[in-house]
């Protein structure tokens, strides 16, 4: 359908990709990958025609229609909500205009028979083909029924695009593109903005959409999903595989081994030839098989290992300090703004180290729950803080509460004390702050970039309770895996607002799903949320269509868990999670030992109060079973740990 064909770019005398070329085909699902700054947003400003390439072509046949949802844009628009997403129907007013044209000039002509007349009635039929496809009988009620799957309720479609965030119109813009359907989706990062449940609706849409789609995304659940075929830019190549993200990234490992094996093996044969070259340079018996060589060498392509993005941030939060069993409570807690009520009557009990997440529609409560307990906002009932409970808050816009005019050091280097100031430098390196970097100042740092550095200045304080909300929010895979894996080692208490599914696999164990104003508690992880919530659905519809209407049925949650059996399995869980953390802190113990015992035995003239001997060997082997024996005790407990909360879902 739409052919790339030797297309190069260049920026400030750097290659961004060259004489790159494929095919993009009426129904292809396609996940366009690479690091950051590989070219992807470029590449599809490309193709929409939005910029033009230092060389090759974009071939776009006739007829073909492209719609194109870039990460950011600033809509302005004085409509309201419903007003705005009917704006797409412009193409279906003017083909309609177009439509009557030619209906009026083939009844005027008599040349029924001439080649001009016929072209005429093929394009009539292609414009009405097109009409059809776009809906105009039923446009207000389809673009309502779109604004609502992203997010909107029935009572916004009236209210002016200005009352709402710059997130919630670009979700207006992703709604047009929709409306328009285009040939080809060109969508860039497009759940930047969306919820669990927005994200679910659109993957239903696109997963039956006719056209075809070339998308960019951060979220590896939603990749998965929907597409089929991967193309990744690297090293201003492109390299297409037909299969999904977590397929791909396998075969592009196995790739690499091949280049490495295959790039060893020619420096092996290129030292050989310049041994021989050198050898017998000189020997006149040998002149003609030297100059062999030599041309050999000139004529030889070097081979390339792709580079694979392997820059992340990489740190791990401070120990929490000790607190109280209880790290919060909450009595009575609502939150209002007028006639609009956000929060009503909530409750909530959270024991030491409990790892929950906050999802729901976006507006629901999440974000403002999020302040109230960090107290930020005013509110209605008791927030009480556990025993030297200490909170640690990462809010959404987080990136827009720095001071823009401070350099990224003296972000962390004016709120630093103690030794932390110390340490600054080196914790700023950690994420991707090196050399120059840190004398940045903050306003011309890219969202991503804001987002570490507000990562990083969290790590400044050690607190037992974090609250992050939308932490992953410009943040690239890698670095969100690095996040994931620092969040599942915390000891603390975690609370964490997310619409990534694939972020909070595995990363709680309880679930609270916001429905203005009360919420609603499930056990286990998102995963295991989705399923229940999906189950629960049906059963309530099962109970309507066998109950009358007047009857209101109230559908048996799955979280009522008998009292008894709930407290066994509790009591269970904490005596497992003791002995864990015990052996946690042994295993720590002894790996210090053993890491210090490890730089003696690398130098042990550089010790000399050290007595090395048999015994001390002895007593390194020793340690080293001893430590073998607890990982081993470890496991078990943590395989026993699952088989407890396996016991919940029962």
């Amino acid at each position: 359908m739409i052919s790339i064909q030797n297309l190069s770019m260049h920026f400030t005398g750097e290659d961004l990709f060259t004489d790159i070329s494929f095919l993009i085909r009426e129904k292809d699902r396609i996940g366009l990958v690479g690091k950051n700054g590989a070219g992807k947003t470029t590449l599809l400003k490309l193709i929409c025609g939005l910029e033009q390439p230092s060389k090759g072509d974009v071939v776009v046949p006739q007829g073909v229609t492209i719609g194109y949802l870039p990460q950011e844009k600033n809509v302005n628009s004085p409509r309201t909500v419903l007003d705005e997403a009917l704006s797409a129907f412009d193409e279906y007013h003017r083909l309609e205009r177009e439509s009557e044209r030619l209906q009026q000039e083939l009844a005027d002509r008599t040349d029924y028979e001439s080649q001009q007349y016929e072209k005429l009635i093929v394009r009539l039929n292609n414009l009405n083909d097109r009409l059809a496809l776009l809906g105009g009988n039923s446009i207000e009620g389809e673009a309502e029924r779109i604004l609502v799957g992203l997010g909107f309720e029935h009572e916004d479609m009236l209210r002016p695009m200005r009352e709402f965030s710059n997130g919630w119109q670009m979700r207006v813009e992703l709604a047009k593109i929709l409306l328009k359907k285009p040939n080809l989706l060109l969508l860039d990062e497009p759940t930047n903005h969306l919820d669990i449940e927005s994200i679910q609706w659109l993957e239903g849409f696109l997963k039956s959409y006719y056209g075809a789609i070339l998308m960019v995304s951060h979220d590896r659940a939603f990749l998965d999903n929907i597409t089929i075929r991967t193309v990744e830019i690297s090293n201003g190549k492109i390299y297409d595989y037909k299969v999904r993200y977590s397929d791909y990234v396998a075969l592009r490992e196995e790739r690499v081994d091949m280049q490495r094996s295959a790039y060893e093996n020619q420096q092996r044969e290129i030292k050989n030839i310049e041994a021989f070259i050198e050898r017998f340079r000189y020997k006149a018996t040998k002149a003609k098989q030297v100059q062999s060589r030599v041309k050999l060498l000139e004529k030889m392509e070097e081979i390339e290992i792709d580079d694979i993005d392997s820059t992340a941030i990489h740190f791990k939060f401070p120990p929490a300090p000790h607190s109280g069993t209880v790290s919060l409570e909450l009595n009575h807690v609502g939150k209002s703004y007028g006639d609009n009520v956000i929060l009503k009557d909530i409750n909530l009990l959270i024991p030491r180290g409990e790892k929950i997440a906050f999802v729901g529609r976006n507006g629901e409560g999440k974000s403002t729950l999020s302040k109230i307990i960090c107290g930020v906002l005013d509110h209605e009932g008791e927030v009480k803080l556990g025993h030297e409970v200490k909170i640690g808050y990462y809010a959404q816009n987080q990136q827009d509460m720095l001071d823009m005019n401070k350099t990224v050091f003296e972000t962390l280097d004016d709120v630093a004390v103690g030794e932390m100031r110390l340490k600054v430098k080196a914790l700023l390196g950690s994420f991707l702050f090196r050399g120059d970097d840190i004398d940045k100042k903050v306003k011309v740092l890219s969202g991503g970039e804001k987002a570490r550095l507000s990562l990083a200045k969290m790590l400044l304080f050690p607190t037992n309770l974090l609250v992050l909300d939308e932490p992953t929010n410009h943040l690239d895979m890698l670095s969100k895996d690095i996040l994931k894996n620092a969040l599942i080692q915390y000891d603390g208490t975690l609370i964490i607002v997310s619409h990534d599914r694939d972020f909070l696999q595995g990363l709680t164990n309880k679930v609270y799903e916001f429905r203005k104003p009360h919420i609603k508690e499930y056990i286990g992880d998102i995963y295991d949320f989705l399923e229940q919530k999906n189950l629960i659905h049906l059963k309530e519809l099962e109970l309507a269509a066998k109950q009358p209407k007047t009857v209101v049925s109230e559908p048996v949650s799955q979280n009522k868990l008998n009292y008894e059996r709930k407290k066994q399995i509790d009591a269970k869980l904490r005596k497992v999670d003791k002995e864990i953390q015990r052996l946690e802190t042994a295993i720590g113990k002894l790996e210090t030992e053993l890491s210090v015992q490890d730089v003696i035995m690398a130098n042990p003239a550089e010790h000399p109060e050290v007595k090395v001997d048999n015994d001390w060997y002895w007593a390194y082997g020793k340690k080293k079973e001893e430590l073998q024996a607890l990982l081993d005790d470890w496991e078990e407990k943590q395989m026993e740990r699952e088989e407890v909360m396996a016991e919940y879902e029962k």
